[in-house]
């Protein structure tokens, strides 16, 4: 936006040059005053919205942000390895971060409802105690003396009736138990389908990536193109002023598509469990300051 704007700044002071010696119109100088003020009222709610995201990422954080890293402009993005939806899909649906707290929850409510099922059943407990008295000499008894008592045995308990507490129990484990895997299967369908959405924003991501590198050429072209001619005559101020605007949204259309794959290759990651720190610092070695 700040350069965009030094650009159009430059278009302007050259409109009020010409103006000046008479070679071109007030009108050239108007479009060019126009498209700057926008650009700067742009610019003004560009850096708000700047400033409320810094202030959002130092909630994460915990901390100020300083000076954030950009990505190199040579910069070039791999498609996922390996190339394959299918294989993200199944590695997702055995191994994603949901499931496998799906699965673990599963297994949970399985041995609960197995542990209240056995609480219907008889139970055979070896049981022992040990126990010494020691009793000091009374008025009544002159001696004292201390006894040992060991008991060791078997307990034999049966379950009768509760009120209907076992069976309520048992039901409501049963239930619990046939939820979890209703829980676990919706994890597996919706690990699947970040898994699926994800390579399709990657491999698409890849496309846009290449278009949008090539129409930066050709933006880049098409300014010069008309800044040429403009010089000679045969070009006015808003075909430059309209060059200006396309080649710096085509940089700003390319840098949102080369984040935006960068995402959707660590949430493509994420979704089949296969993110590891190692991805993070490849990413972070594509960043300068």
């Amino acid at each position: 936006m700040r350069a965009q704007k030094a650009a159009t700044a430059e278009q302007l002071a050259q409109a009020k040059r010409n103006f000046e010696v008479g070679t071109a119109t007030i009108t050239d100088t108007h479009e060019a005053q126009a498209r700057y003020d926008l650009i700067a009222a742009q610019e003004i709610a560009a850096l708000n919205d700047l400033e409320s995201k810094r202030r959002a990422l130092q909630l994460i954080i915990g901390r100020e942000p300083g000076e954030l890293a950009t990505l190199r402009p040579d910069v070039k993005l791999n498609p996922p390895n390996p190339n394959d939806m299918q294989a993200w899909v199944e590695l997702a649906e055995k191994q994603g971060y949901p499931v496998q707290i799906a699965e673990a929850a599963a297994e949970v409510a399985a041995l609960e409802a197995k542990r209240n099922r056995a609480a219907h059943l008889p139970t055979l407990d070896f049981v022992a105690t040990h126990g010494q008295l020691g009793q000091n000499a009374t008025t009544e008894s002159q001696v004292g003396r201390d006894s040992t008592t060991t008991v060791i045995g078997l307990q034999f308990a049966m379950p009768l009736y509760q009120g209907g507490g076992l069976t309520s129990r048992d039901r409501e484990s049963a239930a619990l138990s046939l939820k979890s895997k209703e829980d676990l299967d919706n994890a597996r369908r919706n690990a699947a389908l970040a898994a699926r959405q994800n390579f399709l924003l990657v491999i698409n991501g890849i496309a846009v990536v290449q278009a949008l590198e090539q129409a930066l050429i050709s933006s880049q072209s098409a300014l010069d193109s008309n800044k040429l001619g403009y010089e000679v005559g045969v070009r006015i101020n808003i075909d430059v002023l309209n060059a200006q605007q396309q080649l710096f949204l085509t940089r700003r259309d390319l840098a949102v598509a080369r984040y935006g794959l960068i995402m959707a290759n660590l949430r493509l990651k994420a979704a089949a469990g296969a993110l590891r720190e190692e991805d993070l610092e490849r990413v972070n070695a594509v960043l300068v300051p």
